[in-house]
């Protein structure tokens, strides 16, 4: 598919997709005119790639774990280590972190807000 199709497949924009496609994130061919050419499994593969961007994890990092997730078929990658396990618990510890920080500020908020109503 073209990368215009992708992206509205997607919701993605076409220079995200590209992006993704330079960060080694997502592989094309070319057609003999030079434009990309995306499998069908491109589409879950943006759509992986956006829920681990959601869930805090950077394009760097992200290119070191794809490789060992599920594979398009949704069975164990042959890839997956220990270390990818340590990798993502690493994340989820970050992300509990603040939400943790968020929780501490929004009860001194509530507090603000308490003592200037009251």
């Amino acid at each position: 598919m073209k990368i215009g199709e992708l992206s509205r497949r997607t919701g993605v924009s076409v220079r995200s997709v590209r992006y993704y496609e330079q960060k080694c994130l997502l592989a094309s061919d070319r057609t003999p005119g030079g434009h990309r050419d995306y499998p069908e499994a491109a589409v879950d593969r943006v759509i992986l790639v956006q829920q681990l961007l959601a869930a805090g994890l950077n394009t760097d990092k992200i290119a070191r774990v794809l490789p060992c997730m599920r594979d398009y078929d949704g069975g164990p990658s042959e890839k997956a280590t220990p270390w990818l396990l340590e990798q993502l618990t690493e994340e989820r510890g970050r992300i509990d972190r603040s939400i943790d920080d968020l929780r501490y500020t929004r009860e001194i908020l509530d507090e603000v807000i308490a003592t200037a109503a009251g």
